[in-house]
């Protein structure tokens, strides 16, 4: 099943509907692997998340962590 979609220029997509309904949930995760972009769906967000619901920090640390995260992983600065 291949699907064509236009990026807007904020960087945006319309996923077609049988390409949703294909992934049966509303988030996903992303992987790129060089020029290949995979889409896998997050069944439960809170799944997504069971990694930093096991520490005592507050809601803001674990937000700009996560940030600082990304934003390393975005630059290829180690953590």
């Amino acid at each position: 099943m291949a699907f064509s979609a236009t990026i807007t220029s904020k960087g945006q997509i319309t996923i077609p509907r049988a390409a949703r309904k294909a992934l049966n949930s509303s988030t996903v995760d992303i992987e790129v692997q060089g020029n290949l972009v995979i889409l896998r769906p997050v069944q439960s967000v809170g799944g997504a998340l069971a990694a930093y619901s096991r520490r005592s920090e507050s809601f803001d640390e674990i937000r700009n962590n996560v940030w600082k995260e990304v934003a390393d992983e975005k630059t290829g600065n180690p953590s």
